[in-house]
């Protein structure tokens, strides 16, 4: 039997605690050298593009993933699509989840973690939180930094004023008029915008900031200059598509431009700040295994409940 999990039950079956931790312990148990996965994107002869994320695999997962997304800027939401989660002993089809709710929760709170890992804390002036595109994401990545750490004020700026003063009000925080005033205040700033030029330079920016950029995800979206990724110590998910797919690949920068993944900072394998003083950014691009992650928390505590509906698709 499959199981068919929709947003709202998603919503019923998952919390940001669970979720982070399940995305500390695959960033960990995720090493370089293990099957890469694969991010197949292409136009469409509409107003939007598609992208598959393919296999999502994890170590001591019995199951793997198949994600088809579709983005379409001017809908609501903008991101449509479902993950197939597999058996891994014979293959079936246990279950079928919205796309854009794993994808929203998975992508917010793995930037939520390495924001909290990457950042000076706020007893060392981390004091004020910025955020760049009040979507989705931004909604989510504050969520999961929110149970993580603490801060005193938060600014917000989009291209939709009414959309930052809502995030705003939602969050207890004040409505900035552009990118570089968000920068100006924040010491920590999440950009997940849909930009396709740099909204901050370096000329933005000051030392000790920490960046979390998610917007660049695919090719022509661009949130930081060149320089900025340049003179940071820039972390990611995963070098090889980052400069494929991500915000290097955008910036015309090769992939040994990242100091390291944020995989080897949780294994210890290198280190999330050298000093207090330097500019760090984290910009992912999304793996495969994120969603597996997700996707198998949701399942197996949809079994237990006895949540969403089941078909048989064989029949």
């Amino acid at each position: 039997m499959t199981r068919l999990l929709t947003r709202t039950d998603l919503l019923r079956l998952l919390d940001p605690a669970a979720c982070v931790q399940a995305l500390r312990e695959g960033f960990a148990a995720a090493a370089q050298d293990a099957l890469p996965g694969q991010r197949v994107r292409t136009d469409l002869p509409f107003p939007g593009t598609a992208t598959a994320l393919l296999p999502g695999l994890l170590p001591g997962t019995p199951a793997y993933t198949v994600k088809v997304n579709a983005k379409f800027p001017g809908a609501s939401p903008a991101l449509r699509g479902v993950i197939c989660l597999h058996s891994g002993a014979d293959g079936a089809l246990l279950a079928l989840l919205d796309s854009a709710t794993v994808t929203a929760w998975r992508t917010g709170l793995a930037a939520a973690l390495a924001t909290d890992l990457l950042a000076r804390p706020a007893a060392d002036g981390a004091e004020t939180v910025g955020v760049i595109g009040a979507g989705a994401q931004s909604e989510l990545t504050l969520r999961g930094l929110r149970a993580l750490r603490s801060w005193d004020r938060l600014v917000v700026h989009d291209t939709d004023p009414r959309r930052a003063s809502a995030f705003a009000r939602r969050h207890g925080g004040a409505v900035a008029a552009t990118p570089a005033e968000v920068a100006a205040e924040a010491d920590v700033v999440v950009l997940a915008t849909w930009s396709r030029e740099p909204l901050l330079h370096l000329a933005d920016l000051r030392p000790g900031q920490h960046l979390t950029a998610l917007g660049a995800d695919e090719p022509g979206k661009r949130e930081l200059a060149p320089e900025v990724l340049r003179s940071a110590r820039l972390i990611v998910d995963d070098a090889t598509l980052v400069a494929t797919h991500g915000a290097l690949a955008n910036a015309g920068l090769p992939a040994s431009t990242a100091a390291a993944s944020l995989g080897e900072v949780i294994r210890g394998e290198a280190p999330a700040r050298p000093h207090g003083q330097r500019l760090t950014v984290y910009a992912p691009v999304g793996l495969p295994w994120q969603d597996l992650a997700l996707s198998w928390l949701a399942y197996q505590r949809a079994e237990a409940a006895g949540t969403g509906t089941t078909l048989d698709l064989l029949a």
